[in-house]
């Protein structure tokens, strides 16, 4: 229909996805159901994670929904090189089956959502619609105590970890701090924002402002740990240079390489947390 001068196009823009399972039947089902959808629009789809991360880089879609298990690429992975590279592009991963270590990862990774291979296609629009409004359902995976115990164990690693990393990673704040320990100990959310004097809506942001400096440090120590792994540096100890027999990195060397590194952490933990 053409828009008629003085009239506003209400048409609503459809929500750009792209689907990446090794399973056809499953991924083509996805395809499916959002295809007989008007708000949605397959924009591409494949079998593996490494080729939808490079098909993505060069058509971002509004969302992303990756397998967790892909056999070549990793779910978490491939999530934290789309968010790093294409932050306007949220991520929702599938998960053969939900388990608390495995989600916990998916959690650090900065997924958005994610939903099982059992889920039911009303249950699978719901949870695509609420993060193409700009939400993340994962949030509420924060208030079961399994995981808010595991965000504790995570951030309680940041005192020792950060002596190697100039502080750069950032520490839960008291109240988040208490918010966990109360979900960890079995409180429902209105028990913790009853015990704290504080409203629910309260609790979440403080939900949300850890969940960025868990995802946000989790990038700093992915960047972290593959420079230690591909510079020979006084990090690990003296280390021979690949085509300098004999001869180490100096400190200079090393320095200039550090002071590199960290501006490119800096950048990321100064990154505005997640809304």
């Amino acid at each position: 229909m053409t828009t008629q001068p003085g009239q506003k196009n209400t048409k609503t823009e459809k929500v750009k996805v792209f689907l990446s399972d090794p399973q056809v039947l499953f991924r083509e089902g996805i395809h499916f159901i959002l295809s007989g959808e008007d708000d949605f629009e397959v924009t591409g789809e494949t079998t593996n994670n490494d080729e939808a991360t490079s098909l993505i880089e060069v058509n971002p879609p509004n969302i992303a929904i990756l397998s967790l298990d892909d056999p070549k690429t990793d779910g978490c992975q491939a999530t934290r090189r789309i968010r790093r590279n294409l932050p306007s592009v949220n991520v929702i991963l599938i998960m053969d089956k939900k388990d608390d270590a495995r989600l916990f990862e998916v959690i650090k990774c900065g997924a958005s959502a994610f939903f099982t291979k059992d889920a039911d296609p009303d249950s699978l629009l719901d949870v695509i619609r609420v993060v193409a409004q700009g939400n993340q359902p994962i949030i509420d995976e924060l208030l079961t105590p399994a995981i808010a115990a595991k965000m504790i164990a995570e951030f309680e690693d940041v005192a020792t970890i950060n002596r190697q990393m100039d502080n750069l990673l950032a520490g839960l704040a008291a109240k988040e701090a208490q918010i966990f320990s109360g979900i960890a100990a079995g409180n429902s959310l209105q028990q913790v924002a009853a015990k704290l004097d504080v409203n629910e809506e309260n609790v979440r942001r403080n939900l949300r402002l850890a969940l960025g400096k868990l995802v946000n440090n989790e990038q700093a120590k992915v960047i972290f740990e593959a420079a230690q792994r591909s510079l020979p540096s006084l990090i690990r100890g003296p280390a021979k240079v690949e085509g300098r027999p004999g001869e180490y990195v100096t400190r200079s060397e090393f320095n200039e390489f550090k002071e590199a590194l960290f501006s490119r952490l800096k950048s990321i933990i100064s990154e505005k947390p997640l809304a």
